[in-house]
């Protein structure tokens, strides 16, 4: 069967079936095209392991944050990336919400959502390899900041070329945001909200209450020193005795703007990861007692569940 594809931005964010008649346009045209649609078997979808049941369309679930409002109500089960299970799927998807509210790139819950919640079509549509390409550029200095990297399961090179494929509109499609030249740096990002502030304590290890003492420029980093006097919420792998002598490193921070390390008289949630031999700083929020926001948070933080990070950016 043979079906006719529009790639116009307004077939593309169009609503139910008809958005993804926008969301699948070639890599190497902007105009409609005709497609022979290929059975459940394909090659594309039964390449991995092999999966213990056919796949399904079932309803997107309601918490899955990941994908609310990507505008349409149903996904495969698997999806594309070998997730047979909803649990499975949203602990791994889970992981990716901070980063699609960091805005690194127009096209990062597109990409995402169409393999982690692949649209319900005759048979299973990747996204173009340029797309995943423009939101790996985009989005891969803001993850390094938090000390992830790409990770393999996201190999651009895996994804289609000349295939039919998911993408954005050809004018936002190799779109950057401006946040690595212009905007703050990422763990800087000071918005009093519960979400953002209970995000950015699941991506770290330890969160401290604390002043600091300190802030000096080495090489393209920040290097942050803090006051002795400090307060653990939560320690991870850190060890008591190591908070004496905690001394954090924005990454690549050297130049972008943080308005919090500019006031050094303040106290402050710190929170920050161990990569490789160093402590990168991955949040920091003014302790504000007086915001619903911060306080709700903190009372939050013992009973909130995170994704399991480390099983997803190996």
């Amino acid at each position: 069967m043979r079906r006719l594809l529009c790639f116009t931005p307004r077939c593309l964010w169009s609503s139910m079936p008809a958005l993804f008649a926008l969301t699948l346009a070639l890599l190497s045209c902007c105009r409609a095209t005709e497609y022979e649609y290929l059975s459940w078997q394909s090659d594309l979808y039964t390449s991995g392991r092999i999966y213990g049941k056919q796949p399904q369309c079932v309803d997107i679930p309601d918490d899955l944050r990941l994908c609310h409002n990507v505008g349409y109500q149903q996904m495969l089960l698997p999806n594309l990336l070998e997730h047979e299970t909803m649990a499975e799927m949203r602990q791994q998807a889970g992981s990716w919400v901070p980063l699609v509210h960091k805005n690194c790139h127009p096209g990062t819950q597109v990409f995402l959502c169409s393999l982690f919640a692949p649209v319900c079509l005759d048979r299973p549509i990747y996204p173009c390899r340029w797309l995943c390409e423009a939101v790996r550029d985009g989005c891969t200095p803001i993850m390094e900041a938090f000390g992830f990297p790409w990770p393999e399961m996201l190999t651009c090179e895996k994804f289609p070329q000349d295939d039919v494929c998911i993408a954005m509109s050809p004018a936002n499609a190799t779109e950057t945001t401006k946040t690595q030249d212009s905007g703050i740096c990422p763990p800087c990002d000071n918005e009093m909200q519960t979400d953002v502030i209970l995000e950015h304590m699941c991506a770290s290890e330890f969160a401290i209450k604390t002043k600091i003492k300190e802030v000096k420029r080495e090489n393209s980093d920040r290097k942050v020193i803090l006051q002795k006097k400090k307060k653990a919420l939560k320690l991870g792998s850190l060890k008591k005795k190591d908070l004496k002598k905690l001394v954090l490193y924005l990454k690549n921070g050297a130049d972008c703007p943080c308005q919090q390390l500019d006031n050094l008289g303040n106290m402050y949630l710190i929170m920050g990861r161990k990569v490789d031999k160093q402590y990168l700083l991955t949040g920091i929020h003014k302790w504000d007692k007086s915001s619903k926001e911060f306080k709700k948070a903190m009372k939050k933080v013992k009973s909130h569940k995170c994704p399991a990070f480390e099983t997803v950016f190996k």
